[in-house]
């Protein structure tokens, strides 16, 4: 009796290369996925925009330290001329008398070009090196942003890689359950079969056809996130590559995390930051000036005028702070003490990563592991499965010794698909925490 043909998978599901699922999308590979989300990734965007923001920052803390020229004009109309008192013995009258009188002129008019520059600020220096420091932050906080996208795309597509591949089966297996149906309902109408076998597989078809509406769904949701990530619009089409290339990796060198040298560098900017607090207690120096011409005017008769003159000026100051109080001295405690938790941090993350590297190194051996040993398991269930179809044909195997065998056989290449991508993303996990997830081969 002819029956089910024979699985073909097991050389096939060692080198990883399926059939795909038809979809009418041109198939992205991973790398195209993580290429396309480094330019449309909406929030790689946004942390590139943070990048120019600092830039401009520093050149902002630059600008200040640039001479400043500003023009200034104003006019004022005295309603009520202001009020002097002038000592009477100016004029010859007695000691310690004084009489009121008014200068001026009502119409006034002044317009002039100031010029200041600072010669020696060391807090306006010091805000200089902090805004370099602060784009160094920024930019390792948009490779910590690449890492994760890296890290989500490379997960879901090894997800969406698996549903791929579960479809593949699901598809296959239908193929096959129909032919058995078939098989079985013809020996049913010769009265060679019950009918509780034609029940059997039927049942068989519809959990098929169910699980099949389940994963395609899952599929589905998988490409719309994968899309979202990417920065495409949910409208456009994307199909994996079903490929699934599996290799043991190699070791990785064990390189800085982005979490380590952001706390190395934010320990810089906080020294940066005590030291221009200690800066507010040195003196400043700047240079000053003005040029001008001030107006004078009277509009009653008989002598209406208005006058200009030239009024033009250049100093230096110097300013130094003698008392503050005693705020200054409790900022420069402040940053004492975040510079000992940023220390603290530093000594924390650095044991932390040094856990979990080891940790993710253990992972990925016993995914590899685990990898072999159900690929064992496979290849038995596959021959199990071939002697129960031998023994139908020969009568010493029954129906449901040959749906039990083919369901073992589903659930051991699948239990080898999962094992695979299990690997790869304990792989992937490694090279996050050993800082060469942005290396994707």
């Amino acid at each position: 009796m002819k029956l089910v043909s024979i699985y073909k998978y097991s050389l096939l599901l060692v080198l990883l290369v399926f059939g795909s699922v038809s979809l009418n999308a041109q198939q992205w590979s991973l790398e195209q996925c993580i290429d396309t989300a480094q330019v449309h990734n909406k929030n790689l965007q946004m942390s590139r925009n943070n990048m120019l923001i600092l830039e401009q920052k520093e050149k902002e803390a630059k600008a200040n330290l640039l001479p400043k020229l500003a023009l200034n004009a104003d006019y004022r109309y005295y309603t009520d001329q202001p009020t002097q008192l002038l000592p009477q013995s100016v004029f010859g009258g007695p000691a310690g008398q004084f009489k009121e009188t008014r200068f001026g002129v009502p119409h006034n008019i002044n317009a002039n070009i100031q010029l200041s520059m600072p010669l020696y600020n060391a807090q306006l220096s010091s805000a200089v090196d902090n805004s370099k420091i602060a784009s160094e932050l920024t930019e390792l906080q948009y490779q910590r942003t690449a890492e994760q996208v890296i890290y989500d795309i490379s997960n879901l597509y090894y997800n969406a890689q698996i549903l791929h591949h579960q479809l593949s089966f699901i598809d296959s297996n239908l193929v096959n359950t129909k032919k058995l149906q078939k098989n079985i309902s013809l020996l049913h109408e010769q009265l060679m079969a019950k009918s509780s076998d034609v029940s059997k597989v039927d049942l068989q078809i519809e959990q098929l056809n169910t699980q099949k509406e389940v994963v395609r769904s899952r599929y589905v949701q998988v490409l719309n996130t994968l899309k979202f990530l990417m920065g495409l619009p949910q409208e456009s089409s994307v199909s994996i590559d079903p490929t699934i290339k599996y290799q043991v990796k190699q070791e990785y060198a064990s390189l800085s995390t982005i979490d380590i040298r952001q706390a190395r560098i934010q320990n810089r900017l906080i020294s940066a930051e005590l030291n221009t607090i200690k800066y507010s207690r040195l003196p400043t120096l700047s240079l000053f000036g003005s040029q001008g011409t001030t107006g004078l005017g009277y509009d009653k008769s008989p002598d209406q005028f208005l006058k200009f003159f030239p009024v033009g000026f250049a100093g230096i100051q110097l300013s130094y702070p003698l008392f503050q109080g005693t705020v200054t001295k409790h900022k420069i405690n402040q940053k004492k003490y975040e510079l000992k938790n940023n220390e603290l941090q530093i000594s924390l993350l650095s044991e932390q990563n040094l856990m979990q590297v080891d940790n993710a190194k253990m992972q990925r051996q016993v995914a590899r592991k685990s990898t072999e040993t159900i690929l064992l398991q496979m290849r038995l269930a596959q021959s199990i499965y071939n002697q129960n179809i031998i023994q139908q044909k020969e009568g010493t195997a029954s129906l449901t010794d040959v749906l039990l065998a083919d369901n073992a056989l589903r659930e051991a290449q699948q239990s080898y698909l999962n094992a695979i991508v299990e690997y790869l993303k304990a792989d992937l996990e490694y090279k996050k925490l050993t800082g060469n997830i942005s290396v994707i081969k």
